[in-house]
């Protein structure tokens, strides 16, 4: 099978990744994994726009070369079906269709379709009427689609794969509680840590965690945040106004190699996400991150975590802004005795699950029917 593969974050091998995950990873290795398949020939019509300068205007630049390009690099390729990498560029899809011949399908990760923008909201019926095939990361954002008027058939929820190696082997526990310890004056002795990772948005629920959760907790535990974002400050204000500050750090944006010690120094993974009108938690993979670092997780039982944490095996999902619930299940955890042994298991659960490989030959498979199906 010949895919022609459109994106407009797509990083070139080599450039340095955020920390905290994304679709330019997720680009990355997907196409990383289908390009080692015999089956499967990969050409690659992409640009990475999240860097610096002007995002908007560079994905507007890509995609209006796309409208001139694409047509003739089907066929210059021969390909038999295009895969966009989101809704963005499956705009293409609309304005498209009837000079493309072959399959058109793309990928959406979850806000690329809840985004809270009228005419945004508007095009997107109009596109799906235009795809022969839509790949969702998770359930809840396939719910999402057929909400906006995909219709079910025409659409499946593959998750996004791991890359077992991105983070390498990660340090021993004590030897990364005693570099943070050292490097962020964090008191770990005799203490138990809880540890987000992520970008500072609302949905993310940091501020609401700190506020009604941590205030549950015995003075044993201590909150330790890495990543940056738009709710940085409000979360660090909430920190300074409740009496427990002293057991809250905000480690802010760091690199790899203090996020394998975060990861590894942890004792459980916390994703207190919360419900937020237009957006969503598509996924979910720093989870998958942590696990591999034998770090378990409680999340809340919301959208694209479903389909990451599964009861018992690597974790467990709490209703949303549930805090008492959340409390009980962190302390039940720290306090018990199933700790060591999820931990281990989380770790093989990612490895059988989320690995690439077996991703990838989902997604083939998939396309595979699409390519038929169009004939």
């Amino acid at each position: 099978m010949r895919i022609l593969y459109v994106s407009h974050s797509h990083p070139q091998e080599g450039d340095i990744l955020d920390n905290v995950g994304g679709m330019q990873r997720v680009s990355q290795q997907l196409i990383r994994e289908l390009e080692q398949k015999e089956s499967v020939t990969v050409f690659k019509e992409t640009v990475n726009v999240s860097g610096r300068g002007k995002i908007v205007a560079k994905a507007a630049l890509f995609l209006f070369r796309q409208l001139m390009e694409l047509p003739h690099k089907v066929r210059e390729n021969e390909a038999d079906i295009v895969l966009f990498s989101s809704m963005v560029t499956a705009s293409l899809a609309y304005f498209l269709r009837s000079r493309i011949s072959v399959p058109l399908v793309t990928i959406n990760h979850g806000r690329d379709v809840t985004l809270p923008v009228g005419i945004y909201q508007w095009f997107i019926p109009k596109i799906f009427k235009r795809l022969d095939g839509v790949i969702s990361v998770s359930q809840a954002t396939r719910e999402e689609c057929i909400k906006r008027g995909m219709a079910p058939g025409k659409g499946v929820a593959l998750p996004n794969g791991f890359d077992l190696s991105r983070l390498g082997q990660f340090p021993g526990k004590q030897e990364s509680r005693n570099r943070l310890q050292k490097n962020f004056r964090i008191p770990l002795d005799e203490k138990f840590m809880l540890l987000t990772v992520g970008r500072k948005v609302e949905r993310k629920g940091h501020e609401w965690f700190i506020r009604e959760v941590m205030p549950r907790l015995s003075d044993q535990v201590v909150y330790v945040t890495v990543g940056d974002g738009p709710e940085y400050d409000s979360i660090s204000e909430a920190t300074g106004e409740v009496p427990y500050s002293n057991r809250i750090f905000l480690l802010g944006r760091q690199p790899d190699q203090v996020l394998k010690q975060a990861y590894a120094a942890a004792d459980l993974f916390v994703m207190p996400n919360i419900p937020v009108e237009g957006d969503m938690e598509g996924f979910g993979i720093v989870l998958l991150e942590a696990n591999m670092a034998r770090t378990p997780a409680v999340a809340a039982d919301l959208e694209g975590i479903r389909d990451v944490i599964t009861q018992g095996k690597n974790g467990y999902r709490v209703p949303t802004l549930d805090a008492k619930q959340f409390a009980d299940t962190v302390h039940a955890l720290l306090n018990g005795g199933e700790l060591k042994d999820l931990s281990e298991q989380a770790r093989n659960h990612v490895r059988k699950q989320f690995n690439w490989n077996y991703v990838a030959d989902q997604y083939v498979k998939y396309l595979h029917v699409v390519v038929n199906r169009s004939r």
